[in-house]
């Protein structure tokens, strides 16, 4: 049993930072957080990778409000011009790797639209990577830095994640590991059934999965599970087409702990194929003009993937509420101090 537990501070948020300046649990949490960022660098130093020191206002949202969307973009005032806080800087990380051969990566706070719940926050952090390569390569370099992830936090953190915690064993199976089990989404629909409750359809070929079908493919592959290859519709439209099939993209979702906790994809690797894409997802094409003329300017084939720092500590720390999990409180709509 754990021995130090969240006090629950996110219902108040005006005394949050009293509960994190006298909870035993914040400062196990500053801990693990450190950790994480030490050894994201090491891990990304090793592969040559350059860590990009990027903004956080962007004109080009990665999550428009198109089909496939899966957020809501964070509109601010500067000075007159309406711009977006980051929801991530994904864009920015493909600019990168036409700098830097060996890939892009950075460690910094994205921003959603959604209220916060016990899954999402409306300000967290994100570890966002881009390499040269496809989708294998990059799904083969996830599983490397998670193992990476979870070795550090056993070596630094076993302490603090045995006192909140109350083991490690599901840490160690992770650092530990081997390929994780990979499945197409057509794969996983032939497992769940057509059950609205697992999986939902918003249009033709605009499917995806629930939470409650999220968990149902963790049971059924013991814990993680790659779903692979969504209803192109279904997701944004920077994910690269399948060649074999068009309807699907070469993107994916790691699923473990509370469910999709790292999003990843190959990217249209020219302007052709980008443009083809906008406007299939009905998309307005001129905030991704830059976008679009670096990929006609310097065709590339990346990949890259997302992974929220918080839900990766969520399911460390074997915790049911990601709002527990920020130091510093952010809800939408609401001045909290400091």
């Amino acid at each position: 049993m754990p021995e130090i537990t969240a006090p629950r501070s996110w219902t108040v948020p005006e005394k949050h930072y009293i509960s994190v300046l006298e909870s035993p649990w914040y400062r196990n949490l500053t801990q693990l957080q450190d950790i994480i960022a030490h050894r994201t660098t090491d891990f990304w130093t090793r592969r040559g990778a350059r860590f990009l020191h990027l903004p956080i206002t962007t004109g080009s949202i990665s999550s428009p409000m198109g089909r496939g969307s899966d957020s809501s973009p964070v509109q601010v005032n500067l000075e007159g011009v309406p711009t977006y806080l980051a929801d991530s800087m994904q864009f920015m990380l493909e600019f990168g790797c036409r700098l830097t051969p060996d890939g892009a990566y950075y460690l910094m706070p994205s921003f959603r639209g959604e209220p916060a719940d016990e899954t999402h926050l409306c300000q967290f952090f994100h570890s966002e990577a881009e390499i040269i390569g496809g989708l294998d390569d990059v799904i083969q370099a996830v599983e490397d830095y998670l193992r990476h992830l979870a070795s550090g936090l056993l070596e630094y953190g076993r302490d603090a994640l045995i006192s909140v915690a109350g083991s490690v064993e599901h840490v160690e199976a992770l650092a530990s590991s081997g390929p994780l089990p990979r499945i197409t989404f057509e794969q996983a629909v032939e497992q769940l059934g057509e059950d609205p409750a697992l999986v939902k359809s918003l249009e033709p070929q605009c499917r995806s999965l629930t939470r409650a079908g999220e968990r149902a493919l963790m049971d059924l592959y013991g814990g993680y599970v790659w779903v692979t290859h969504p209803d192109h519709l279904s997701v944004p439209f920077y994910q690269a087409f399948d060649e074999k099939d068009e309807s699907k993209a070469l993107a994916a979702d790691l699923l473990f702990g509370i469910g999709e906790t790292v999003g990843a994809g190959e990217r249209h690797a020219n302007g052709g194929d980008l443009a083809r894409a906008l406007e299939l997802h009905d998309v307005e094409a001129e905030a991704y003009e830059w976008y679009s003329t670096m990929k006609y300017r310097h065709p590339q084939r990346t990949a890259g993937f997302g992974l929220g720092v918080e839900r990766f500590l969520l399911w460390a720390t074997k915790h049911d509420d990601i709002r527990d999990l920020a130091l510093l409180l952010r809800f939408n709509g609401t001045n909290i101090l400091p």
